[in-house]
């Protein structure tokens, strides 16, 4: 991994060198902006308002415009030269109790090694004495020339560093919350409860996938292959629960066992396929991805519905249902 920031944590006088990486990555195809009519790509050029003339990005400043129309004009030479005592240092202000801090506050993550074998011991120092005291350490980084709050704690054998809103940046949630005279019964309690134990049986999220991704892979993929784009449904909603006991009834129904083959067909497909399928469409043969089918290790056995129709029917149903699994 590339190596996004060097410093070191700074807590009294003792001082942690560690390099920063990022420790997500988000996925996803990325699409560019082109013409509908011929799919030629569509540029965004720096145009400046007053001479009308194309900035090249070395002339580009920052500018802050107040309320009656003046602008200030911030060079990069003039950021570049502002106090910034976290620059190098993660300035570690306090050690909180791990269930203070609310997750509403958190941002980035970032993994945090040690930058050499000198540097192992306080590193190995300060995450034990974390992890046993099951604190967290509130810190002060500057990334990307932006001071920003942190969150210091412990992720298995490593340190990791959230980046945190600041107090005045969360917003007030007044007037947003249900009214303070809504009030539920023992039994709709007991029902939500028996239903969040059977929706979390043998849940793994390792294995949940991005279905919108893997949608627009197969659209990318059929419109490189010149076939006719796949029609996907969607579950609308219920826009309305009228009797709350019996929505929940029916929800517990269909997540112990009626509505379990319906939700299997729905994961069936396979994570990461569609992304390959769209990045090595072109030169491929023109298999269609319905034909295809790939399983997971470790996956459930398909279940097999039984029925009392024809032979007939049952070939076109068997049929209908290897291209919904595809």
């Amino acid at each position: 991994m590339r190596t996004m920031w060097k410093g070191a944590i700074g807590f009294g006088l003792v001082s942690v060198p560690v390099r920063l990486y990022a420790a997500v990555q988000e996925h996803g195809l990325r699409l560019h902006q082109v013409h509908d009519e011929d799919g030629g790509r569509i540029h965004l050029k720096r145009v400046c308002d007053a001479c009308g003339k194309e900035i090249d990005y070395e002339h580009v400043a920052k500018g802050f415009e107040d309320d009656e129309g003046n602008t200030a004009v911030v060079t990069k030479n003039e950021l570049a030269g502002l106090p910034l005592p976290s620059k190098k240092l993660i300035d570690v202000l306090a050690f909180v109790d791990a269930d203070r801090i609310d997750a509403l506050r958190l941002s980035g993550a970032y993994y945090l090694a040690p930058e050499s074998a000198a540097a192992d011991k306080p590193y190995v120092l300060l995450r034990e004495t974390l992890k046993q005291t099951e604190r967290v350490a509130v810190t002060k980084i500057a990334l990307r020339t932006r001071e920003s709050l942190a969150l210091l704690r412990v992720h298995e054998d490593m340190l990791v560093l959230h980046t945190m809103y600041w107090p005045d940046e969360i917003r007030d949630s007044k007037g947003l919350a249900p009214s303070s005279s809504v009030t539920v019964r023992p039994q709709e309690l007991k029902m939500a409860t028996s239903l969040m134990d059977t929706l979390s049986e043998d849940f793994d999220l390792d294995t949940l996938e991005d279905e919108y991704e893997i949608a627009l892979g197969e659209l990318i993929s059929a419109h490189l292959d010149h076939r006719p784009a796949p029609r996907k449904k969607t579950t609308a909603a219920p826009d309305n629960v009228i009797d709350l006991m019996a929505a929940l009834q029916a929800s517990i129904d269909s997540a112990s066992g009626k509505g379990a083959p319906a939700k299997a067909a729905a994961k069936s497909t396979p994570s990461g396929r569609a992304k390959k399928t769209a990045e090595s469409s072109r030169g491929t043969n023109k298999k269609t991805t319905a034909k295809k089918t790939t399983t997971k290790s470790g996956s459930s056995k398909t279940r097999t519905t039984k029925t009392s129709a024809s032979a007939t029917t049952k070939k076109t149903a068997a049929k209908k249902t290897g291209r919904r699994a595809s």
